[in-house]
Protein backbone atom coordinates (compact mmCIF):
# COMPACT_ATOMS: atom_id res chain seq x y z
CA UNK A 1 0.00 0.00 0.00
CA UNK A 2 0.90 3.77 -0.85
CA UNK A 3 0.23 5.55 3.13
CA UNK A 4 0.73 8.77 3.67
CA UNK A 5 1.53 9.42 7.45
CA UNK A 6 0.75 13.21 8.82
CA UNK A 7 3.75 13.16 11.04
CA UNK A 8 5.76 10.59 11.76
CA UNK A 9 8.57 11.68 13.32
CA UNK A 10 7.07 11.62 17.04
CA UNK A 11 6.86 8.63 19.71
CA UNK A 12 3.80 6.81 18.01
CA UNK A 13 4.10 8.01 14.73
CA UNK A 14 7.91 6.41 14.60
CA UNK A 15 6.46 3.69 15.79
CA UNK A 16 4.00 3.50 12.72
CA UNK A 17 6.21 4.24 10.48
CA UNK A 18 8.47 0.73 11.36
CA UNK A 19 5.43 -1.45 11.69
CA UNK A 20 4.12 0.21 8.03
CA UNK A 21 7.86 -0.93 6.78
CA UNK A 22 7.75 -3.99 8.34
CA UNK A 23 4.56 -4.92 6.27
CA UNK A 24 5.94 -3.88 2.87
CA UNK A 25 4.04 -0.51 2.52
CA UNK A 26 5.56 2.80 1.28
CA UNK A 27 5.28 5.80 3.04
CA UNK A 28 5.45 9.25 2.14
CA UNK A 29 5.75 11.62 5.44
CA UNK A 30 4.23 15.27 5.76
CA UNK A 31 4.98 17.28 8.50
CA UNK A 32 7.34 20.74 9.37
CA UNK A 33 10.20 19.17 9.25
CA UNK A 34 11.14 20.14 12.74
CA UNK A 35 11.21 17.36 15.46
CA UNK A 36 13.79 14.47 14.65
CA UNK A 37 14.42 15.74 11.11
CA UNK A 38 17.16 12.97 10.17
CA UNK A 39 14.70 10.00 11.04
CA UNK A 40 14.24 8.14 8.15
CA UNK A 41 16.24 9.67 5.28
CA UNK A 42 15.19 6.56 3.12
CA UNK A 43 11.64 8.21 2.85
CA UNK A 44 10.07 10.52 0.56
CA UNK A 45 9.75 13.47 3.10
CA UNK A 46 6.96 16.38 2.41
CA UNK A 47 7.91 19.71 4.45
CA UNK A 48 5.37 21.42 4.97
CA UNK A 49 2.44 23.22 7.74
CA UNK A 50 -0.91 21.02 7.75
CA UNK A 51 -2.58 24.58 8.63
CA UNK A 52 -2.27 26.28 5.43
CA UNK A 53 0.23 24.20 3.28
CA UNK A 54 -1.99 21.81 2.36
CA UNK A 55 -1.59 22.18 -1.23
CA UNK A 56 1.85 20.42 -1.34
CA UNK A 57 -0.26 17.22 -1.37
CA UNK A 58 -2.27 17.85 -4.45
CA UNK A 59 -2.08 15.45 -7.72
CA UNK A 60 -0.59 12.41 -5.48
CA UNK A 61 -2.44 9.78 -4.43
CA UNK A 62 -2.19 7.26 -1.67
CA UNK A 63 -4.13 4.10 -0.26
CA UNK A 64 -4.64 5.52 3.02
CA UNK A 65 -3.80 8.35 5.13
CA UNK A 66 -2.67 7.95 9.11
CA UNK A 67 -2.94 11.04 11.29
CA UNK A 68 -1.05 11.08 14.32
CA UNK A 69 -1.06 14.72 15.17
CA UNK A 70 -4.03 16.13 14.80
CA UNK A 71 -5.54 18.55 17.94
CA UNK A 72 -7.35 21.46 16.81
CA UNK A 73 -10.98 20.18 14.69
CA UNK A 74 -10.05 23.42 11.75
CA UNK A 75 -7.40 21.76 11.18
CA UNK A 76 -8.09 18.33 10.87
CA UNK A 77 -11.58 18.72 8.89
CA UNK A 78 -9.03 20.52 6.21
CA UNK A 79 -6.91 18.06 6.16
CA UNK A 80 -9.46 15.24 5.79
CA UNK A 81 -10.96 17.22 3.38
CA UNK A 82 -8.00 18.15 1.31
CA UNK A 83 -7.36 14.74 1.13
CA UNK A 84 -11.10 13.22 0.83
CA UNK A 85 -10.52 12.56 -3.29
CA UNK A 86 -6.65 11.95 -2.82
CA UNK A 87 -7.32 8.86 -0.34
CA UNK A 88 -10.00 5.93 0.34
CA UNK A 89 -9.11 5.68 3.70
CA UNK A 90 -8.60 8.18 6.46
CA UNK A 91 -7.02 6.96 9.79
CA UNK A 92 -7.37 9.78 12.56
CA UNK A 93 -5.52 9.04 16.07
CA UNK A 94 -7.43 10.18 18.83
CA UNK A 95 -7.20 9.99 22.70
CA UNK A 96 -9.25 8.30 25.39
CA UNK A 97 -9.77 11.92 26.75
CA UNK A 98 -12.30 12.51 25.00
CA UNK A 99 -14.62 11.23 27.26
CA UNK A 100 -17.18 13.88 29.52
CA UNK A 101 -17.26 11.82 32.22
CA UNK A 102 -14.35 9.91 33.84
CA UNK A 103 -15.99 9.13 37.21
CA UNK A 104 -17.81 6.25 35.20
CA UNK A 105 -16.14 2.44 34.62
CA UNK A 106 -15.93 0.89 31.96
CA UNK A 107 -16.73 3.82 29.56
CA UNK A 108 -17.02 1.86 25.75
CA UNK A 109 -17.14 4.24 22.64
CA UNK A 110 -20.43 5.33 22.63
CA UNK A 111 -20.37 6.82 25.93
CA UNK A 112 -20.44 11.13 26.18
CA UNK A 113 -17.64 12.84 24.73
CA UNK A 114 -16.71 16.29 26.08
CA UNK A 115 -17.93 19.93 24.34
CA UNK A 116 -17.14 23.62 24.90
CA UNK A 117 -18.83 26.35 25.29
CA UNK A 118 -16.80 28.31 22.99
CA UNK A 119 -16.72 26.51 19.47
CA UNK A 120 -14.33 29.08 18.36
CA UNK A 121 -11.52 28.12 20.83
CA UNK A 122 -8.34 26.60 19.44
CA UNK A 123 -5.95 26.46 22.33
CA UNK A 124 -4.68 23.00 23.73
CA UNK A 125 -4.60 22.99 27.52
CA UNK A 126 -5.22 20.25 30.08
CA UNK A 127 -9.30 21.30 29.68
CA UNK A 128 -9.46 21.80 25.98
CA UNK A 129 -7.74 19.10 24.86
CA UNK A 130 -10.41 15.85 25.21
CA UNK A 131 -12.98 18.46 23.42
CA UNK A 132 -11.02 19.51 20.41
CA UNK A 133 -9.96 15.76 20.04
CA UNK A 134 -14.02 15.04 20.22
CA UNK A 135 -14.83 17.61 17.71
CA UNK A 136 -11.51 16.78 15.62
CA UNK A 137 -13.38 13.09 15.35
CA UNK A 138 -16.22 14.68 14.21
CA UNK A 139 -14.48 17.21 11.30
CA UNK A 140 -12.68 13.82 10.04
CA UNK A 141 -15.76 11.81 10.00
CA UNK A 142 -17.81 14.87 8.07
CA UNK A 143 -14.84 15.29 5.38
CA UNK A 144 -14.81 11.51 4.63
CA UNK A 145 -17.83 9.66 5.69
CA UNK A 146 -17.96 6.03 5.84
CA UNK A 147 -14.10 6.15 5.31
CA UNK A 148 -12.76 7.11 8.48
CA UNK A 149 -10.68 5.22 11.91
CA UNK A 150 -10.54 6.83 14.75
CA UNK A 151 -8.23 5.36 17.49
CA UNK A 152 -8.99 6.25 20.59
CA UNK A 153 -5.58 5.48 22.61
CA UNK A 154 -4.79 5.39 26.35
CA UNK A 155 -1.36 5.94 27.70
CA UNK A 156 1.00 5.27 25.07
CA UNK A 157 3.97 3.27 26.92
CA UNK A 158 7.40 1.82 25.80
CA UNK A 159 10.63 2.74 24.41
CA UNK A 160 11.23 6.22 22.55
CA UNK A 161 8.31 7.81 25.29
CA UNK A 162 9.85 11.05 26.20
CA UNK A 163 6.93 12.04 28.24
CA UNK A 164 8.11 9.31 31.13
CA UNK A 165 4.89 9.05 32.40
CA UNK A 166 5.05 4.70 32.29
CA UNK A 167 8.57 4.91 32.72
CA UNK A 168 9.01 6.64 36.12
CA UNK A 169 7.85 3.30 37.85
CA UNK A 170 10.68 0.65 36.49
CA UNK A 171 12.94 3.89 36.61
CA UNK A 172 12.25 4.07 40.26
CA UNK A 173 11.68 0.94 41.13
CA UNK A 174 15.44 -0.64 39.97
CA UNK A 175 16.88 2.40 42.72
CA UNK A 176 15.63 0.07 45.02
CA UNK A 177 15.32 1.27 48.96
CA UNK A 178 11.48 2.46 50.07
CA UNK A 179 9.14 3.30 47.80
CA UNK A 180 5.85 5.74 47.91
CA UNK A 181 3.00 3.71 46.14
CA UNK A 182 0.11 5.80 45.12
CA UNK A 183 -4.00 4.77 46.39
CA UNK A 184 -3.53 0.76 47.11
CA UNK A 185 -2.23 -2.62 45.52
CA UNK A 186 -5.48 -3.50 44.06
CA UNK A 187 -6.54 -0.08 42.05
CA UNK A 188 -6.58 -0.95 38.23
CA UNK A 189 -4.22 0.45 35.77
CA UNK A 190 -4.44 0.92 31.86
CA UNK A 191 -1.57 1.45 29.37
CA UNK A 192 -0.39 0.23 25.80
CA UNK A 193 2.87 -0.53 24.58
CA UNK A 194 3.46 2.01 21.43
CA UNK A 195 4.62 -1.43 19.07
CA UNK A 196 1.80 -3.20 19.99
CA UNK A 197 -0.78 -0.19 19.30
CA UNK A 198 1.36 0.84 15.65
CA UNK A 199 1.27 -3.35 14.35
CA UNK A 200 -2.40 -3.24 15.34
CA UNK A 201 -3.31 0.34 13.76
CA UNK A 202 -1.43 -0.98 10.45
CA UNK A 203 -4.13 -4.35 10.55
CA UNK A 204 -6.56 -2.39 10.75
CA UNK A 205 -5.77 0.37 8.08
CA UNK A 206 -4.85 -2.90 5.55
CA UNK A 207 -8.57 -3.93 6.78
CA UNK A 208 -10.22 -1.04 5.28
CA UNK A 209 -11.64 -0.69 8.75
CA UNK A 210 -13.61 2.36 9.99
CA UNK A 211 -15.87 3.42 13.11
CA UNK A 212 -14.42 4.10 16.71
CA UNK A 213 -11.93 2.09 18.66
CA UNK A 214 -10.79 2.06 22.30
CA UNK A 215 -7.12 1.23 22.63
CA UNK A 216 -5.33 0.41 25.88
CA UNK A 217 -5.02 -2.49 27.68
CA UNK A 218 -3.96 -4.66 28.69
CA UNK A 219 -6.45 -7.65 27.89
CA UNK A 220 -7.37 -8.10 31.82
CA UNK A 221 -7.69 -6.03 35.05
CA UNK A 222 -3.67 -5.15 36.10
CA UNK A 223 -3.07 -3.83 38.97
CA UNK A 224 -1.09 -1.28 40.39
CA UNK A 225 0.79 -3.57 42.57
CA UNK A 226 1.16 -5.94 40.01
CA UNK A 227 2.76 -3.71 37.58
CA UNK A 228 5.27 -2.66 40.65
CA UNK A 229 5.87 -6.12 41.65
CA UNK A 230 6.73 -6.95 37.53
CA UNK A 231 9.23 -4.02 37.64
CA UNK A 232 10.98 -5.49 41.00
CA UNK A 233 11.09 -8.99 39.22
CA UNK A 234 12.66 -7.23 36.25
CA UNK A 235 15.39 -5.14 37.83
CA UNK A 236 15.87 -7.28 40.58
CA UNK A 237 15.77 -4.30 43.03
CA UNK A 238 15.16 -4.65 46.92
CA UNK A 239 12.18 -2.40 46.77
CA UNK A 240 10.02 -2.16 49.69
CA UNK A 241 6.45 -0.42 48.46
CA UNK A 242 4.76 1.75 50.68
CA UNK A 243 0.80 2.01 49.82
CA UNK A 244 -0.65 6.41 50.79
CA UNK A 245 -4.00 6.59 50.63
CA UNK A 246 -5.91 8.88 47.98
CA UNK A 247 -7.10 11.40 50.58
CA UNK A 248 -3.11 11.83 51.50
CA UNK A 249 -2.18 12.57 48.11
CA UNK A 250 -5.28 15.10 47.41
CA UNK A 251 -4.27 17.09 50.83
CA UNK A 252 -0.35 17.04 49.55
CA UNK A 253 -1.23 17.70 45.78
CA UNK A 254 0.63 14.66 44.63
CA UNK A 255 0.79 14.09 40.78
CA UNK A 256 2.25 10.58 39.59
CA UNK A 257 2.11 8.89 36.50
CA UNK A 258 -0.51 6.34 35.89
CA UNK A 259 -1.81 6.91 39.11
CA UNK A 260 -5.01 8.81 39.32
CA UNK A 261 -7.90 9.08 42.39
CA UNK A 262 -10.82 6.77 43.11
CA UNK A 263 -12.96 9.75 41.67
CA UNK A 264 -11.50 9.37 38.66
CA UNK A 265 -12.04 5.90 38.06
CA UNK A 266 -12.92 5.92 33.92
CA UNK A 267 -9.45 6.68 33.72
CA UNK A 268 -8.01 3.08 34.33
CA UNK A 269 -10.62 1.22 33.54
CA UNK A 270 -11.50 1.66 29.75
CA UNK A 271 -13.46 -0.68 27.84
CA UNK A 272 -11.14 -1.77 24.81
CA UNK A 273 -13.77 -5.50 24.08
CA UNK A 274 -14.05 -3.95 20.76
CA UNK A 275 -10.67 -3.20 19.57
CA UNK A 276 -9.73 -6.72 20.94
CA UNK A 277 -12.37 -8.36 18.94
CA UNK A 278 -10.32 -6.86 15.70
CA UNK A 279 -7.29 -8.39 17.17
CA UNK A 280 -5.36 -5.52 19.64
CA UNK A 281 -3.15 -8.06 21.38
CA UNK A 282 -0.70 -7.23 24.02
CA UNK A 283 3.13 -8.45 24.26
CA UNK A 284 3.85 -9.51 28.11
CA UNK A 285 4.30 -7.04 30.62
CA UNK A 286 7.82 -7.84 31.45
CA UNK A 287 8.71 -7.09 27.83
CA UNK A 288 7.64 -3.52 27.97
CA UNK A 289 9.51 -2.69 31.42
CA UNK A 290 12.38 -4.08 29.83
CA UNK A 291 12.63 -2.57 26.90
CA UNK A 292 11.62 0.76 28.54
CA UNK A 293 14.66 0.30 30.93
CA UNK A 294 16.93 -0.66 28.00
CA UNK A 295 16.13 2.91 25.99
CA UNK A 296 15.87 5.17 28.99
CA UNK A 297 18.88 3.89 31.18
CA UNK A 298 18.87 3.61 34.65
CA UNK A 299 20.63 6.85 35.75
CA UNK A 300 18.83 9.30 33.92
CA UNK A 301 16.88 11.84 35.54
CA UNK A 302 13.32 11.59 34.76
CA UNK A 303 10.90 14.93 33.84
CA UNK A 304 8.14 13.31 35.77
CA UNK A 305 7.44 11.60 39.44
CA UNK A 306 9.01 12.10 42.67
CA UNK A 307 12.66 13.35 43.42
CA UNK A 308 13.91 11.60 46.13
CA UNK A 309 14.28 13.98 49.09
CA UNK A 310 10.36 14.77 47.90
CA UNK A 311 9.78 11.24 48.62
CA UNK A 312 11.15 10.51 51.77
CA UNK A 313 8.97 13.82 53.16
CA UNK A 314 6.12 12.94 52.06
CA UNK A 315 6.62 9.17 53.51
CA UNK A 316 7.68 10.72 57.05
CA UNK A 317 4.39 12.94 56.98
CA UNK A 318 2.07 9.74 55.67
CA UNK A 319 3.97 7.84 58.81
CA UNK A 320 2.87 10.95 60.83
CA UNK A 321 -0.79 11.41 60.29
CA UNK A 322 0.59 14.77 58.64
Amino acid sequence: MQLLMIGGTGFLGRHLVEAALEHGHTLTLFNRGQSNSTLFPDIEQLHGNRDGELALLQGRYWDAVLDTCGYVPRVVGASAQALATLTNHYTFISSISVYADFGKRDMDEHAAVATLTDMSVEAVTNETYGALKALSEQAAEKAMPARTLVIRPGLIVGPGDVTDRFTYWPHRVAQGGEMLAPGDAEQPTQFIDARDLAAWIVRMVEGRKTGTYNATGPNYMLPMGRLLDECKTVTGSDTTFVWVGDEFLTAHEVELPLYVPEEYIGFRTVDCARAIQQGLTFRPLAETIRATLAWKGKDTELKVGLKPQQEQALLQAWRKGE
